[in-house]
């Protein structure tokens, strides 16, 4: 993948050049640091840039991309996987190629079909197509959300980019807190599509697409996940039926994402997800040794490398370990900020960050990875906590207790349905945590009292459906694959591949009984028969092991200098976000002897005030008046 950006001006009011095409595809040069690319069509207010990362069709591939009479032009960051056999579709109905590249088929779609060829494509993409005859502009980004893709419009002037630092270099854009994702941070895993850190600049959702022209501009979904009511389907198969089926869709999932003109890597944590990924690897390519990655740490209770030297073995892979001591979390917490482009609640990425920075000194391009599955297959403690809270009784409520099924009710449509925490005792900590200021506009910004998912897609389905949607929706995208992938491993110029976000494997794993996933308490237990084949039994019978880094209580008692700093009083008071004086009392209770935060259950508040000091920092944004 590569990183793209541009600018439409369809009224052409304001100056469209080169040179600032190349300042904004400059601030993601980490995303495509082997060539850049540019097309300006002045008279019709168009200019796209483009920074390339080598992947397939190393000689000939860099974008602009044109159809055979240049009417439409297309920049994208992305992986075509079924490009060939869509490549060969096109050819017969008498559509010319200029290269090898995999993303060229887009446009050649796009000229064949219009926009409604996107749900032809499996893959991860984030693109714009210039049509120069209807003088309009697509943007689209992927079913899950892998690729990401940010926009804003200012003065009927849309400006796009891969990341928000691109945009961030248009003189039209103006920097501001957006009140509402911050409060996001506070209330769900991170961040939920559209809405970023930065007001005015606006993440186009995975499964839609942004339409421009003269005349209006619309945001439309093309797909989004769909769970079958309960009683929906009658699931008269039997369970190797599910197992045979799961194990044909993620082979081929594997299979695709193999496919580059560069070497491909993978992770490995030593537990379920990223093993079954690399026994997959092994069986499709056994003669071929791959290179696999992971972190080692000096704490033994979080250690994973008995399991991870395991796998090594069972899989005869070219292993590379990084020993991580917690030291290195303050020195490279900056940068991930930076790169991720919004506050944290916790300190993973900057592991994540030293992990991408070992493949890319191992000269690896590609490097796949497990994330979903916890998504697809109850793989989180919440799914079993459901299912207890399903056959629980329930007494007479009190106040606060209604209250908090009000807010569920808005939610989820169901009042009865707990995500991750009581959402009204943390109204009461954010209003000790902001300030006066900013509290007295929280009816502005409360994220919990918006509209956040489909509830037409929640209502009538199983509880696990219910709680993978909800994941998806909430953490997959603009968490677990942004912060925590795309942009950790970009940052070392490092393309990241999910075989278990494959768009078949997902439509695949929603006709799956969801008593196959969550069997008898036992999480993955469909995923757990599909790998039985292929890993060791103490990878599957493993009990789930939730690696959690060091937050703010260590990071306080290590006195660094620059973060007493960001966290001082003076600070915090001027910067007007935050009460000062709740702070301080965070501060003593965190720097206790015996003081923890159990992570799983609980926010680390002083991690998210933190890193929005350095977030303000790094992106130069004003302070609240």
């Amino acid at each position: 993948m590569c990183g793209i950006t541009g600018i439409y001006d369809v009224q052409k009011r304001h100056p469209l050049n080169q040179a600032l095409l190349a300042d904004m595809s400059e601030k993601l040069i980490h995303r495509g640091p082997d060539d850049c690319g540019y097309f300006i069509l002045p008279e019709s207010g168009v200019g796209l840039g483009f920074r390339r990362l080598s992947i397939i069709d190393l000689s000939s591939g860099n974008q602009p991309l044109f159809n055979e009479d240049a009417s439409k032009v297309m920049i994208c960051n992305g992986e075509i996987y079924n490009y060939k056999e869509l490549r060969s579709q096109l050819q017969q109905k008498g559509h010319s190629f200029k290269t090898n590249c995999d993303v060229e088929v887009i446009v050649h779609l796009y000229e064949e079909y219009g926009i409604d060829f996107v749900n032809m494509l499996n893959g991860q993409f984030a693109f714009a197509i210039y049509d120069k005859i209807r003088n309009s502009i697509f943007l689209v980004r992927d079913h899950v959300g892998i690729a990401p893709l940010f926009y804003t419009i200012q003065d009927d002037v849309l400006i796009f980019g891969s990341e928000i630092k691109a945009i961030l270099q248009h003189p039209l854009v103006k920097r501001k807190v957006n009140l509402q994702g911050l409060d996001q941070i506070f209330s769900f895993p991170g961040l939920v599509s559209p809405t970023t850190m930065f007001e005015g600049i606006h993440a186009l959702s995975p499964g839609h697409y942004l339409y421009k022209d003269q005349h209006k501009t619309e945001v439309k979904e093309y797909w989004d996940l769909d769970y079958p009511l309960e009683g929906e389907i009658s699931y008269d198969k039997d369970e190797q039926y599910y197992i045979d089926g799961l194990q044909e869709v993620l082979e081929k999932a594997v299979r695709y994402r193999l496919n580059a003109d560069v070497p491909v890597g993978f992770y490995l944590s030593g537990g379920l997800d990223s093993s079954l990924v690399g026994a997959l690897i092994k069986k499709i390519v056994p003669e071929n040794s791959r290179s696999s990655f992971s972190i080692t740490f000096n704490d033994k209770g979080i250690d994973e490398a008995r399991h991870q030297e395991l796998m090594v073995s069972h899989l005869d892979s070219d292993h590379n370990r990084f020993r991580f001591d917690w030291e290195d979390i303050a020195g490279r917490l900056q940068n991930a900020i930076y790169h991720a482009e919004t506050p944290l609640k916790e300190t993973y990425n900057t592991c994540s960050l030293a992990l991408s920075e070992m493949v890319r000194n191992n000269n690896i391009k590609v490097i796949l990875t497990g994330e979903g599955a916890d998504e697809l297959f109850a793989g989180y403690v919440g799914y079993r906590f459901d299912r207890k809270r399903q056959h629980e009784k329930t007494g007479p409520l009190d106040t606060e207790a209604m209250l908090e099924q009000q807010i569920r009710m808005k939610l989820w449509g169901d009042e009865h349905f707990k995500y991750e925490k009581d959402f009204r005792a943390d109204e009461e900590i954010k209003e000790a945590i902001y300030s006066k200021a900013v509290y007295d506009t929280y009816n502005q910004f409360n994220s919990v009292r918006e509209h956040l998912v489909n509830k037409e897609k929640l209502n009538g389905r199983d509880l696990v459906h219910k709680r993978s949607y909800i994941d998806f929706k909430l953490r997959i995208s603009d968490h677990l694959v942004a912060d925590h992938g795309d942009r950790v491993s970009y940052a070392n110029s490092i393309e990241a591949r999910y075989p278990f976000l494959d768009i078949d494997v997902i439509k695949y794993v929603a006709t799956i009984p969801p008593s196959m996933k969550l069997f008898d308490m036992e999480e993955k237990y469909i995923l757990k028969k599909a790998a039985s084949s292929l890993l060791p039994k103490e990878i599957i019978n493993r009990e789930k092991f939730s690696f959690v880094a060091p937050g703010s209580p260590y990071l306080m008692k290590q006195n660094i200098e620059w973060i007493n700093d960001i966290l001082s009083y003076d600070r915090v008071k001027r910067q007007g976000f935050f009460n000062p004086d709740t702070v301080e009392r965070l501060k003593k209770m965190y720097t206790q002897e015996n003081f923890n935060i159990n992570q799983t259950f609980e926010s680390d508040l002083l991690m998210i005030i933190l890193t929005f000091g350095i977030f303000l920092d790094q992106f130069d944004m004003p302070y609240y008046n």
